[in-house]
């Protein structure tokens, strides 16, 4: 009878140290909280888009006139300041126009009246104070089309840094008032997990700056970048 115990006794012995060990290695309870934080900066950098549209009898022709009116559009670029680096061509599409007319039979009969050239220019405007008067020697000089306008930050790295800090300020506060509700405390933190930085600056609270004599007024505002970060807290 004893030889059968001894090898129970040992199996024994050597389990309950295992499952203490397993014990020990339980996850300790936890709470995952998200926050968002949000930053806003004024912007320092305007993006134009400005075309210019040239129409004619001939491609030949009306591609001349286009580069005619686009080279002075360019040159009054330089002139206010715009570099070399800040001024990009987009696009340039060379479209016949037809004028269609109806036939007894019901069909249409289509006729080649004349070729449109537009050439679309990407303007960077570093300083935004300048953006109405660009816009103004543009359109004097053969923009005729496009006119899209963005505000935003050549390098809003510190405005991201400080809307991480609040987000994660924000994640504290929530699993504080949550741990708290439940009886409990939070203890150290156990991971960090950035989940997104929204890049598309969003205009708010638009406010005019001084543009003095410019033709075309236009608004800055300020641009706001979110982050959102979500945090693991031991609890206690």
């Amino acid at each position: 009878m004893t030889r059968y115990l001894l090898p129970l006794a040992l199996a024994a012995a050597i389990a309950f140290p295992a499952m203490a060990r397993a014990a020990d290695t339980q996850p300790p309870p936890r709470i995952v909280v998200s926050g968002e934080g949000q930053a806003t900066v004024a912007p320092d950098l305007a993006l134009l888009t400005l075309s210019v549209m040239r129409e004619a009898k001939t491609a030949r022709a009306a591609l001349d006139a286009n580069n005619d009116a686009m080279a002075a559009v360019i040159a009054a670029m330089k002139s206010s300041g715009i570099k070399d680096r800040d001024l990009q061509t987009a696009g340039i599409q060379i479209n016949p126009r037809y004028n269609y007319t109806n036939k007894p039979d019901g069909s249409q009969e289509a006729e080649l009246v004349a070729y449109q050239v537009t050439n679309t220019l990407s303007v960077r405007v570093r300083d935004v104070d300048k953006t109405g008067e660009i816009l103004d020697k543009a359109v004097s000089l053969g923009v005729n089309q496009g006119g899209g306008i963005t505000f935003t930050n050549d390098n809003p790295a510190a405005t991201v840094t400080e809307a991480r800090k609040k987000a994660v300020t924000d994640a504290m506060a929530k699993a504080k008032t949550l741990a708290e509700a439940a009886g409990v405390s939070i203890g150290r933190v156990l991971e960090i997990t950035d989940q997104n930085v929204a890049p598309a600056p969003m205009p708010i609270n638009a406010k005019a700056f001084d543009v003095q004599g410019a033709s075309v007024p236009v608004q800055a505002g300020e641009n706001s970048y979110t982050v959102q970060v979500t945090v693991t807290f031991e609890l206690k």
